[in-house]
C-alpha cells in the first residue's frame, strides 16, 4: 500500500521553512501531496496558481512531490487522495499546543489518519508567512527568507 502524506497549509507565500519540513519529510512517504488549502479566516496576498507554481518549480526534480489545492475539511481531502498521514511543521511549543488541538480534532473526524509533527530546523524557526508578507508589504527584501524560485 502506498504510503500517502498530506502537508497541508495556505504557503502564502511558502518560505525556507516549508521547504525544509518539505526536504526532510519527502524520504519517509511514497507520495507527499503539498496541499494549498483555503482558509476562511485568512485573505491570501498570492494567488493559489502563483503558490503552486512557486512549489512546483521547487520541488520539480522530486517525482515524489504533488502540488494540488484543496477546501474543505483536511481530513475529507485526505481521504479523497488516499492519505493516511497529516504533516505538520512545529518552530515553537506555542506552534505544538495549537497544531496538537487541529491533530486531536482530525484523530476525532478520522481516527484512521495519523498526524506527524516534524520540528523545523533552527535557522527557519523565525520564519513565518505572515512576517514574510509584512516584509514583503514595507517593500524589504525577503531573500533571506524565501526559495530564489518565489518571486512576485
Amino acid at each position: 500500500m502506498e504510503r500517502i502524506c498530506l502537508f497541508p497549509g495556505t504557503f502564502d507565500p511558502v518560505t525556507k521553512g516549508h521547504v525544509d519540513i518539505i526536504d526532510r519529510a519527502v524520504s519517509l512517504f511514497d507520495k507527499l501531496v503539498i496541499g494549498i488549502g483555503t482558509n476562511s479566516s485568512k485573505q491570501p496576498m498570492f494567488t493559489l496558481e502563483q503558490r503552486c507554481d512557486w512549489i512546483k518549480e521547487i520541488f520539480k526534480h522530486e517525482p515524489r512531490v504533488v502540488v494540488e489545492g484543496y477546501d474543505g475539511l483536511t481530513v475529507d481531502y485526505c481521504k479523497k487522495i488516499n492519505a493516511k498521514y497529516i504533516l505538520r511543521g512545529i518552530r515553537y511549543i506555542s506552534d505544538f499546543e495549537y497544531e496538537k488541538a487541529i491533530a486531536d480534532m482530525n484523530r476525532m473526524l478520522s481516527p484512521d489518519i495519523e498526524t506527524i509533527f516534524l520540528t523545523c530546523s533552527p535557522e527557519f524557526s523565525t520564519i513565518s508567512s505572515t512576517l514574510v508578507r509584512d516584509v514583503i508589504r514595507n517593500n524589504g527584501n525577503v531573500g533571506l527568507f524565501v526559495p530564489k524560485e518565489v518571486k512576485f
